[in-house]
């Protein structure tokens, strides 16, 4: 049998991928110039041009995943009738939060709604109370449910051909049912995979670029330390020690032990901000903005501008669904890895109310606490934010009693989040590029953590925020489609296995 690395060093998911990732890496290095010139190109021609179909495709992930958990497959369990969950509750609610929102919340859960508070979008006065109201509902529904239907979608995919059909964790097995083994069948698999892992690369470092921008920002806010390449690289080195530490011990150990951190570091920060924050404000901010969301559900998930050319839902909607669908097949594939035992139905609206709910709770405490500072005490935070939009969690804290303390277990947070995105990820790109392996080798996995942190690096220094939201929005792209096709095998599969198991109880 041939070991870990001997599939990897012979698989040409491994090679073509990670070459193709090199490739970008020496191209943004060399000619950052040039790179964001490209960048700025095709995330306007992308977001002009598919913005209707990351639309329509997350808006029908919501519908489906939702229809199947209530309907009488909800029952069937990924892995077999017999099986248990591998892990506690509290700890699998732990690793979805980690790896599914961590970096992407924390950077944006102030400062998206005091960026809309401060440009209001569709024609509202900047700065009033309906826009901090609009900016309200818009920030719960890009971290609602639509965000979570899409890892959702993958995250069962990969678990019910893994764990139920005993496959792979390939991404390509999901659609294996349509390809089956018709003529350059092994060549269609493979490019899916290929596909799926660069995308997997180009989300991953696109949420390790947002928090390695924001613990700048936070080290320049608190320590007064400037904003530097070297310190963006002294961030970017003490990571990949920390990650390299955390992929030693395992799965079991390093990312569940970081998970459960991760999950009470959250907990008592939100709590300590709501407790010292504006508390009756925040409850009426939710309460309203949870019934705004719910009532324009729809409306926002199919709002374009073709009438007026307006691009607010280009920047802001279609690069959220794009960078989501982008990080999908590392977050998916983790959370079907660590939810076997589950069944669909528990699976799907475990996924879909818990993640959202805690991402609802946090923007509620964080962006309704600086949205009061603004309109009732004077506070400046929607400016900070709009001259640097990393300073936004800093700049809040700044104005809640010990300050000090609590941005420095803010840029822990955020450092922990970025070992377990590196690790997490690290893990299933080693799994992908190497046969579905359920434990891939050290070596494949510190390659690709090398890889992730480059590809992160250069994209923040070479044209900063924009190339992170290009390079998203062009990965999803094809893996959309994939997504697509992936449901409707995924559902043939899940009716045929479910008529099986019938056959064989009666």
């Amino acid at each position: 049998m041939k070991t870990g690395s001997k599939l990897a060093y012979n698989n040409s998911v491994f090679w073509i991928s990670s070459v193709v990732i090199t490739i970008v890496v020496l191209f943004g290095a060399i000619w950052p110039q040039r790179f964001a010139k490209g960048a700025s190109a095709a995330f306007h021609f992308t977001t002009y041009a598919f913005g209707w179909f990351y639309l329509l495709a997350v808006l029908f992930f919501v519908l489906f995943l939702l229809v199947l958990a209530v309907s009488k497959y909800g029952k069937m369990k990924l892995g077999p009738d017999e099986s248990k969950p591998d892990y506690p509750f509290f700890t699998w609610v732990g690793m979805l939060i980690s790896c599914g929102l961590g970096i992407g919340l924390v950077f944006w859960g102030i400062a998206e709604p005091m960026s809309h508070f401060f440009t209001s979008p569709f024609g509202h006065e900047p700065m009033t109370r309906q826009a901090a109201r609009t900016a309200m509902t818009y920030s719960f529904f890009h971290w609602g449910l639509s965000q979570w239907a899409i890892f959702t979608m993958v995250g069962l995919a990969v678990g019910f051909f893994q764990f139920r059909k005993k496959e792979n964790g390939l991404i390509s097995t999901t659609l294996k049912p349509l390809i089956k083994e018709r003529r350059g069948a092994s060549t269609i698999r493979k490019s899916i995979d290929i596909l799926a892992v660069i995308a997997t690369v180009v989300g991953v470092a696109t949420s390790l670029g947002l928090g390695i921008m924001q613990i700048n920002g936070g080290m320049k806010t608190v320590f007064g330390l400037n904003n530097s390449i070297t310190m963006h690289l002294c961030i970017v080195g003490f990571m990949l020690i920390c990650y390299l530490a955390s992929s030693v011990t395992g799965l079991d150990k390093g990312i569940k032990w970081l998970s459960n951190f991760n999950l009470v570091l959250i907990l008592v920060l939100m709590l300590y901000v709501f407790l010292t924050g504006p508390t009756i404000f925040i409850l009426n901010t939710f309460t309203q903005s949870l019934g705004d969301y719910v009532t324009r559900f729809i409306e926002y998930s199919l709002r374009l501008s073709p009438y007026t050319g307006a691009t607010w839902v280009r920047e802001w909607t279609i690069f959220y669904w794009a960078w989501t669908i982008a990080w999908s097949p590392f977050v998916g594939a983790f959370i079907g890895r660590v939810s076997r035992g589950r069944t669909i139905r528990e699976f799907v609206m475990g996924v879909l109310i818990i993640p959202p709910l805690i991402s609802l709770l946090w923007v509620s405490v964080f962006g309704g606490t600086a949205l009061y500072k603004d309109l009732f005490e004077g506070t400046k935070i929607a400016e900070d934010v709009n001259s640097d939009v990393t300073s936004a969690l800093f700049s809040t804290f700044n104005e809640l009693p010990f300050s000090f303390p609590l941005s420095i277990v803010a840029i822990l947070l955020i450092f922990t989040f970025l070992i377990t995105s590196a690790d997490s990820a690290s893990y299933i790109l080693g799994s992908m590029t190497t046969n579905g392996m359920a434990t891939p080798p050290i070596t494949v996995r510190v390659i690709w953590g090398v890889l992730i942190s480059a590809i992160a690096t250069v994209l923040t220094l070479a044209s900063g925020l924009e190339g992170l939201q290009t390079a998203s929005l062009v990965a999803a792209l094809p893996f959309t489609i994939i997504l697509v096709v992936m449901g409707f095998t995924m559902f043939q599969q899940i009716r045929l296995e479910y008529r099986l198991t019938r056959q064989r109880r009666i």
